[in-house]
């Protein structure tokens, strides 16, 4: 599908952002961890902080091959689906992986 590469590139584009931004803090690193092949684009926290461990997905976006683009994980408080409609990925290409098929239809994003 055409959308593939466009959505891609929205896509790393958002997240190298995001990974920059929150790797101004000390002793916690954000990693973008990307897999073209796959479609699979994650951002993780790693570190200390106050003498405990930090490690975990905060977001968590697919891109299948058909040119959805599936959001699996958003621990932010950005509302990464509507950000990534404003950049141009259409609401009938983004499906909130993370609400159960049968409330998808109701989120004003695709189904699947």
């Amino acid at each position: 599908m055409e959308n593939v590469e466009k959505y891609r590139n929205i896509i790393i584009n958002f997240m190298q952002e995001q990974a920059k931004i929150r790797s101004n803090r000390t002793n916690v690193e954000t990693q973008f961890i990307k897999d073209d092949a796959g479609g699979h684009y994650q951002l993780v926290n790693l570190g200390f902080n106050k003498g405990r461990r930090i490690y975990g997905c905060f977001l968590h976006i697919d891109l299948k091959p058909d040119g959805k683009v599936w959001i699996q994980h958003d621990g932010t408080d950005l509302g990464v689906a509507a950000i990534l409609n404003d950049l141009g990925i259409s609401k009938a290409d983004i499906v909130l992986g993370f609400y159960q098929p049968k409330y998808r239809s109701y989120t004003g994003f695709s189904a699947a």
